[in-house]
């Protein structure tokens, strides 16, 4: 049996309207993460204090930058790799949904990604 790769929109504690102002990039990026030039272990590590720091600071929209990668194997390591990685529990708690970028935000080599509100103490 063949590993499917994790979906790339997943919406799953928001409602339709703010999982379509999420897809069509409505929504105010607050912050930007680049991968461009990472190795895979930099890239994780990376994107797993991003996604925490971008969260602890109250941030709720952010923007992933995977670059597209085409190469005669297919798609790039990051852009295969990184949507793996948010599934991982220890992140995927962190999301509320991921969506893949507009052509303005990067299209297909960046993701939003819609991160869960702090909750208070």
């Amino acid at each position: 049996m063949p590993i499917r790769a994790p979906a790339l929109d997943r919406f799953s504690g928001i409602d339709r309207a703010n999982a379509e102002r999420l897809k069509r990039g409505l929504h105010r990026i607050e912050a930007r993460l680049d991968l461009h030039g990472m190795t895979q272990s930099e890239a994780h590590r990376a994107l797993f204090a991003f996604v925490h720091a971008s969260r602890d600071a109250g941030l709720r929209c952010v923007l992933v930058i995977t670059g597209r990668g085409f190469g005669p194997n297919g798609p790039g390591v990051l852009k295969s790799s990184v949507p793996r990685w948010l599934e991982q529990p220890v992140l995927r708690r962190q999301l509320l949904a991921i969506a893949p970028a507009q052509p303005r935000h990067g299209g297909a080599g960046a993701l939003y990604m819609l991160l869960r509100r702090q909750r208070e103490p």
